[in-house]
């Protein structure tokens, strides 16, 4: 699963059918610490995110499993919504 912001929604006049249901938005992949990596992308939303809010979405063939179809030309979807992301400090790390 991968962090990501979504900041801004696609909007489509005609969709493959097995996503009509769906919205796309596109989102901003994030590291643990929220900062930006990468360069945005669609993702099918699952969960009814919106703008602004941190989700974490799923890639590859398994980006179709939270649909109700079992084959989709799906590449991400996102699987639910982060309220808050808590990083606990390594023990392990010495004192700098």
């Amino acid at each position: 699963m991968v962090l990501g912001k979504v900041i801004g929604t696609i909007w489509a006049t005609k969709k493959y059918s097995a996503v009509n249901n769906y919205k796309m938005q596109l989102v901003q992949p994030m590291n643990a610490e929220l900062e930006n990596i990468g360069e945005p992308i669609v993702v099918l939303d699952t969960v009814g995110a919106g703008p602004g809010e941190i989700v974490y979405y799923i890639t590859s063939s398994e980006a179709v499993i939270p649909l109700e179809v079992d084959e989709a030309p799906v590449d991400a979807s996102i699987v639910g919504i982060i309220d808050y992301v808590n990083i606990v400090a390594d023990i392990n790390k010495k004192n700098e």
